[in-house]
């Protein structure tokens, strides 16, 4: 059924925990692992490397003693990342244990918290799949998914495994920047002690930050010539011939070449807007600017080049303010609320008016309702198609490739820009190209204690709110220390 149809309501899929699946997805990983991991293969995670697991395997002691209950707040920037712990759970932690002499049983597992979206594009297994692996969706469109919150706040009290959740709410594409948190997973936390202590009980709530870094340990350049050059042709960019370009290192041309191309995208989403929604974008100074020196600048002018960047990242917070406006516009929203917090709502708008709660049956509908009703899911899901564009750029919000270029961020800007090329072109999907062999790395931080954190939560409503604003604060430092240690 394609999505531009009405919908009826996306129902809450309770989990079931199989035992069976976990086996056997266990018993898989190896041939997942070589599939994934082997060099026979054009491109995979070649190593996973993990800082500080006696960490994991220490809190999963306690939790296993009844000590603690445990909430692990691991990042997610890619699709990749569940394999990547998988492979931790199911093998380095076990064994880190045994050379420490930390009792644990096994297997290792967690409850864990996924979009209920998800399900939307990759089809309705990935719900089966989930909710018997233990997961629990929440659906982000609603500003309260109050049956999601309550199956999570349940599982984190009384669950046979800890809670895992990834923090921001969705994935960005960079495994160096930790985009503003959501304040759920404070949230929960707090809820935890609560109920603890409303039943008497004794455990500890902890809370576990993660972190996770990609590293391409020969960097991809070839691979990403191949791709930049299709993006050029995609967008209609003619070849342009730098002086003395050989001379320069790959991170140069690879950075030029992204400017020149990301100047040239925003030219054409800026006149896109401005012609077909009649929105007035106000940056024709700085638009000259840029052209002028994407029309003039050689490799080795760097500060030419730290200025363009500078001018961009002006220009893309406008072209995503305009973008949001025209969703906002459509749906009838105010703008109210950091860019992440505009999002969700948009989604929550959209998803009313494609996935009908106010419609009992909609076989039920005669042909002209359900024409309407069709009409106004079309629309709704092209007003969302704005939103997603800003979701795609949330997390570049500053100069991102300043003091030394890494092949690392190059390809995660380079990726980002082919999932908006591939969407605008109209793929539901964007199949992301396979740049090259990459390592993982994941940080276990140091736990955080909500315990500590519990009498100013608990003192009144004003103390309650900044005690969630602290602890998500703390949280985020956490998690962008675990990201930025260096390969």
């Amino acid at each position: 059924m394609r999505s531009s149809h009405v919908q009826p309501p996306l129902k809450f899929i309770p989990q079931s925990f199989q035992p069976w699946l976990l086996r056997f997805v266990h018993l898989l990983l190896p041939l997942t692992l070589r599939i994934r991991l082997r060099r026979w293969l054009p491109a995979g995670i070649s190593h996973v490397e993990v800082i500080y697991p006696e960490r994991l395997a220490n809190a999963y002691h306690q939790f296993q003693q009844g000590k603690i209950r445990l909430l692990i707040a691991a990042r997610h920037p890619e699709v990749d990342d569940p394999l990547s712990y998988l492979f931790i759970l199911s093998r380095t932690i076990p064994q880190v244990a045994q050379r420490q002499g930390i009792p644990l049983q096994l297997p290792l597992h967690a409850h864990f918290l996924y979009d209920r979206g998800m399900t939307i594009w990759a089809g309705n297994w990935l719900g089966w799949f989930f909710s018997r692996l233990g997961g629990i969706p929440i659906h982000r469109g609603k500003s309260l998914d109050l049956t999601g919150l309550r199956a999570a706040r349940e599982l984190f009290l009384n669950g046979q495994f800890p809670l895992a959740v990834a923090p921001e709410g969705a994935t960005n594409g960079h495994s160096q920047i930790v985009s503003p948190l959501e304040p759920g997973v404070a949230q929960l936390g707090f809820w935890c002690v609560e109920d603890l202590v409303k039943t008497n009980r004794t455990e500890q709530v902890w809370i576990l930050p993660i972190g996770i870094q990609y590293h391409y340990p020969t960097p991809p350049w070839y691979k990403l010539d191949q791709v930049l050059g299709q993006l050029e042709q995609d967008i209609g960019l003619s070849l342009i011939s730098f002086p003395n370009l050989d001379h320069f290192p790959a991170e140069q041309q690879i950075y030029q070449r992204l400017l020149r191309l990301a100047e040239h995208l925003i030219n054409q989403m800026e006149e896109f807007y401005q012609q077909f929604y009649h929105q007035p974008i106000k940056t024709q100074t700085l638009k000259d600017a840029s052209s002028d020196i994407v029309n003039q600048v050689t490799v080795n002018q760097v500060s030419d080049c730290t200025h363009l960047q500078t001018n961009l990242i002006i220009r893309l917070q406008t072209l995503l303010e305009t973008a949001l406006t025209v969703a906002e516009q459509h749906f009838g929203l105010s703008a109210n609320g950091s860019i992440i917090q505009r999002c969700r709502r948009l989604e929550e708008a959209g998803w009313k008016v494609i996935y009908r709660e106010d419609i009992t049956d909609l076989q039920t509908l005669n042909s002209f309702t359900r024409g309407l009703a069709d009409w106004a899911a079309t629309e709704a899901q092209l007003a969302l198609r704005h939103m997603r564009l800003v979701e795609s750029f949330v997390a570049v919000t500053q100069p991102y490739l300043q003091d030394q270029l890494t092949v690392e961020q190059l390809a995660e800007l380079t990726l980002i820009i082919f999932d908006l090329v591939a969407r605008i072109k109209g793929d539901k999907i964007p199949q992301r190209p396979k740049l090259g062999w990459r390592q993982t790395r994941v940080t276990i931080g140091e736990p955080i204690s909500v315990n500590d954190r519990w009498p100013l939560y608990h003192r009144d409503r004003t103390s309650a709110k900044q005690a969630v604003q602290d602890l998500t604060a703390d949280l985020y430092q956490a998690l962008a220390q675990g990201t930025y240690i260096s390969p």
